[in-house]
Parts: structure tokens; C-alpha cells; sequence
């Protein structure tokens, strides 16, 4: 039960607002229209606007939103899934916080969901902070090859 509520729950909550995110977004690349608009304030849709502007950038983020969504909603690397959501996570959480105040509900929910599965799955990203070598680790039983 304990899972359901710290991990699966928020994993399948965020897999879904990015899910429809990235739906969104590719609809309007290719109709120019938005299937979900939420009311955002003049300087939130210049934000946004200028993002669009750019021509590579809104097309690569819904990418990265897709992939990030798919990984956490098929439950197959959700850890990926995750840090490749977390930036921009980041930027919708300042976004809210910033340029759009309206949504500063949605900017908490996506820090309550993102701080409990970092919280979840703290230990597939311990080895990014260790100190050490920067060679990878061994298998248990396996032998380095000789250097040449």
C-alpha cells in the first residue's frame, strides 16, 4: 500500500501530465493549434511563443516529454524517464512561479510527484554522485581485459 501512494500513483500521475503535454505539443507542430490551453498570462504565452520561435526546441522538448512520459507509464526505466523530466520540471515549476501564478498548483503537484520518485529511486542514482575512478565498475566475478 505504502508503494501504491509513494511510488506508483505519482509515477502514473506524472507519466500522464507529460503524456498529454507531449500529445499536445505535437499537435501543434503539425495543425499550429493547441488540443489543451490552459488560461496563461501575456507574459507566459510570450515565453512560450518564443520557445516555439526557435523551430527546433518545442518539437526536441515534446520529444524528450514523450520519451520521459513512456518510460515512467510502462514502468521500463522510470529512473530515466525521470531525469530526463526533472529539467524540465524545472523550468514548467519557475515558469508557474514566475510568468503564470495560476498555475502554481500544477507546478506543486509536479514537485510533490517528482521529490517522491527521486525519493523512490534514490538508489539508481547514487553512483552518479560517488567519488572515485571514472572507469566503470565490474560485474561480481568478471576479469579486466589486458591494456595494450
Amino acid at each position: 500500500m505504502k508503494r501504491l501512494f509513494l511510488e506508483t500513483a505519482p509515477r502514473i500521475l506524472l507519466g500522464i501530465i507529460f503524456l498529454l503535454g507531449a500529445i499536445d505539443g505535437f499537435w501543434f507542430v503539425f495543425s499550429g493549434a493547441h488540443l489543451i490551453h490552459p488560461p496563461t498570462s501575456d507574459r507566459g504565452l510570450a515565453f512560450e511563443q518564443a520557445l516555439k520561435a526557435v523551430g527546433f526546441f518545442w518539437p526536441f522538448m515534446k520529444l524528450v516529454e514523450l520519451t520521459g512520459a513512456l518510460c515512467l507509464l510502462t514502468n521500463r526505466a522510470p529512473a530515466l524517464g525521470l531525469a530526463l523530466l526533472a529539467p524540465i520540471m524545472a523550468v514548467v515549476v519557475l515558469f508557474h512561479a514566475v510568468l503564470n501564478p495560476q498555475g502554481i498548483p500544477m507546478a506543486a503537484l509536479l514537485i510533490v510527484c517528482g521529490v517522491l520518485l527521486a525519493r523512490a529511486y534514490a538508489g539508481r542514482y547514487a553512483s552518479l554522485f560517488e567519488r572515485g575512478a571514472a572507469e566503470p565498475r565490474l560485474a561480481a566475478g568478471a576479469t579486466r581485459a589486458p591494456r595494450r
